[in-house]
């Protein structure tokens, strides 16, 4: 689900902020290349902008209680980009301009990021293909082979349901859509947390 919603913030920042991303940075690192070449209708500053909240996030998912169980973590670090991208739509309904939503878009992107690095789960990534891409093509179809296929259709599938609900209801109807799925994942994975920490502290009585 998280791979889906970077889709769709990268369809609304790509086709509603002027051709940046702010989850897909190495698509934004040639991007910033491109704008520093001259090439028309790239914003050197945008891109810039966009990887600077995206280290922003990732640093302070990565700090953050780092002696934690990343489990643990979880469910609070996508509360918090949750409450960013609520922000970004908060600015991108007040009009403040693009600047002021790329920022915390990017920033939660980041933190996005620093939680699935914590978590350390085998081939699964959440934004950038190429590696994943690769390991499709060179290893031998395993289990692997079903997480890099989920993540590059969840991305594809986001950025598809991002493009059409620009086109028909502009960037705040895809950002919506975005945290409406970022509230459900949250909801769906406090209680496991809640649940397991409940299992541990209280072990069944023998009869």
């Amino acid at each position: 689900m998280l791979t889906f919603v970077s889709g769709l913030v990268d369809a609304a920042s790509f086709l509603g902020l002027g051709r940046v991303f702010v989850a897909n940075m190495t698509g934004n690192v040639v991007f910033l290349g491109f704008a520093l070449s001259g090439v028309a209708q790239l914003s050197a500053l945008a891109s810039a902008v966009a990887l600077a909240g995206f280290l922003a996030g990732a640093f302070a998912g990565g700090v953050w209680r780092r002696g934690s169980e990343p489990g643990d973590l979880f469910a609070p670090l996508i509360a918090f980009q949750a409450l960013l991208l609520a922000l970004a739509l908060a600015t991108q309904a007040a009009d403040w301009g693009r600047h002021a939503v790329l920022v915390p878009l990017a920033c939660g992107m980041g933190l996005q990021n620093a939680v699935v690095h914590r978590l350390g789960v085998p081939d699964l990534t959440t934004t950038v293909m190429t590696r994943t891409l690769t390991g499709l093509a060179v290893d031998r179809p395993g289990p692997a082979s079903l997480r890099r296929g989920m993540s590059v259709t969840m991305l594809a599938a986001g950025a598809l349901a991002g493009g059409l609900l620009h086109a028909q209801a502009g960037v705040e109807a895809v950002l919506v859509t975005a945290l409406a799925l970022l509230l459900g994942v949250i909801v769906a994975a406090f209680p496991r947390r809640e649940g397991a920490a409940g299992g541990r502290a209280s072990p069944p009585r023998r009869e």
